[in-house]
């Protein structure tokens, strides 16, 4: 199977890569595909001719995307735009990522697939654009929402926790915004584990790992599971803050939990605990 990999250099990219080893891939990033160019897609498709393609790029820096409205719309709305239609054209399948913050976290169970997107900040409305983009144009498309994505590489708050937490003794974490953690490495496997039970099942899945937390308790169990591991670590006190305590350029949701039953429903693939897989990304870490 040929398979396109759009943003390979990314935290998800590099676990698709990874995973995706045995296959014939084409792993690119914007140096060597820019997906806001449909003439250089078109370009790519031709002399590659995919069989599925999976699309991981994504601007996804939350804060300044309230100030830089217009990259954040071309790589979130128009890069997936133009993947679909290439895709739409060879009759392939198109995998995007998109995310929890589609919704407003004013519900207070998790939220299904039906529910209602309203998006707080300019990220949301652009990753809500990129997957109406995607339906519009592509027929065959797996859209997997997920949430607080971390892994050893990139940007993500686990990394940024144990930098934090090797240089205080206390940190302040916000307490009143809950999520569900979910390793780079577990998106990836299970993108490939319903590859080949996809044909038919093409939709809007949410995808994210059990159980919910508060970036607060998630920060515990961070420092918690780094000190089994040996880290050394200053840090000896989590403090808990509220959401106004810590403002930001972009709001975020309270509740942006998502119901991962009709995923684990259609697809029969169970989805690992973010304990587990925490406890693997730190030992990745420490072993460099």
């Amino acid at each position: 199977m040929k398979i396109l990999i759009a943003g390979a250099n990314g935290q998800l990219g590099r676990e698709l890569v990874r995973q995706g080893a045995g296959h014939n891939l084409l792993a690119v990033d914007y140096d060597q595909l820019d997906i806001t160019n449909l003439e250089a897609v078109s370009r790519c498709f031709d002399a590659f001719k995919p069989d599925v393609v999976m699309n991981a790029a994504a601007y996804t820096a939350v804060d300044r995307a309230e100030s830089d409205i217009e990259a954040a719309f071309a790589v979130n709305r128009d890069g997936p735009a133009n993947l679909a239609m290439m895709c739409k054209q060879l009759s392939i399948p198109l995998i995007h990522y998109s995310t929890d913050y589609v919704f407003d976290g004013s519900k207070s169970s998790a939220y299904e697939e039906s529910d209602l997107v309203a998006p707080l900040g300019v990220y949301g409305e652009s990753k809500r654009a990129g997957e109406t983009a995607v339906a519009k144009y592509c027929s065959k498309y797996l859209i997997f929402r997920t949430s607080w994505v971390f892994s050893s590489h990139g940007n993500n708050f686990v990394k940024t926790m144990l930098r934090l937490g090797g240089e205080r003794e206390e940190l302040a974490v916000v307490a009143d915004q809950f999520g569900k953690p979910t390793s780079a490495q577990e998106l990836a496997r299970i993108t490939f584990e319903v590859l080949s039970k996809a044909d038919g099942q093409w939709g809007i899945y949410h995808l994210a790992q059990p159980d919910a937390v508060s970036w607060h308790s998630f920060a515990e169990a961070i420092f918690s599971e780094a000190c089994h591991q040996g880290y050394s670590l200053r840090v000896k006190h989590v403090r808990s803050i509220t959401t106004a305590e810590y403002p930001t350029p972009a709001k975020r949701p309270k509740n942006s939990a998502l119901n991962c039953q009709q995923f684990q429903s259609v697809f029969g693939v169970r989805i690992r605990s973010w304990s587990d897989s925490l406890a693997e990304v730190i030992k990745e870490m420490k072993n460099g």
